[in-house]
């Protein structure tokens, strides 16, 4: 089983994940920045700052709201939720891909399932204007899903099982609420599964101390 060391010191070695914390560290002063400047739970403000709706992406060919969308939340609860999670699984990660993969996948996963989710809304005939970084969220658990089923159901502190039970659980409460982009999540989801099972290489990490000298996987 390949071995990682989490975000504590171990064997004089300190692991950090600098792409994850950046990222969080964007969503929360841009929702800082949001909130001086007016009201995150306003609809149209937020339409004006970056949120995804389909009109103005496919009809007005803004597509930049494929990416500014995902760093902008609807109130601090949806705010916190988000970081809450990705401050749990992201560093995961972040240390099994590495910093540049992570950050392809990341992105990939927040842009395109804005996409998708932008021209569900439009074949649906549905005008909602939507944001946050749910969608890219999920395709890290996609991708930690794959990599965990390939590391023998165990990474770090994380399981198949306990990544299945997640995502489960998630998509129900999306589908069951309302006000839930389910198809940002779900094609987030799958996005980040793709993209994990092709960006995951099995590296030999060897330890540092003298009485453990033999590879692990």
């Amino acid at each position: 089983m390949q071995q990682y060391y989490r975000g504590n010191r171990r064997n004089g070695l300190w692991q950090m994940s600098p792409v994850n914390t950046i990222i969080i560290v964007i969503n929360v002063v841009v929702f800082a920045v949001l909130t001086f400047l007016g009201d995150t739970t306003d609809v149209q403000f937020m339409h004006h700052h970056g949120a995804n709706f389909w009109p103005s992406v496919i009809e007005e060919h803004e597509y930049y709201r494929l990416l500014t969308c995902t760093f902008i939340h609807f109130g601090i609860s949806h705010l916190f939720n988000n970081m809450l999670v990705l401050a749990y699984i992201g560093d995961n990660l972040e240390r099994a891909l590495g910093k540049v993969k992570y950050l392809v996948l990341y992105l990939a996963a927040g842009i395109g399932s804005s996409a998708v989710s932008a021209v569900w809304s439009m074949f649906k005939d549905e005008y909602s204007v939507s944001g946050g970084a749910s969608g890219a969220i999920f395709g890290v658990v996609g991708a930690l899903l794959v990599i965990v089923i390939k590391n023998r159901g165990q990474l770090e502190d994380l399981s198949s099982r306990q990544l299945m039970f997640f995502a489960g659980f998630s998509i129900y409460h999306g589908v069951t609420s309302a006000g839930i982009d389910n198809m940002a999540h779900i094609s987030g989801f799958l996005i980040g599964a793709l993209l994990g099972g092709l960006l995951y290489r099995r590296k030999r990490y060897w330890k540092q101390n003298s009485k453990d000298t033999a590879a692990t996987w």
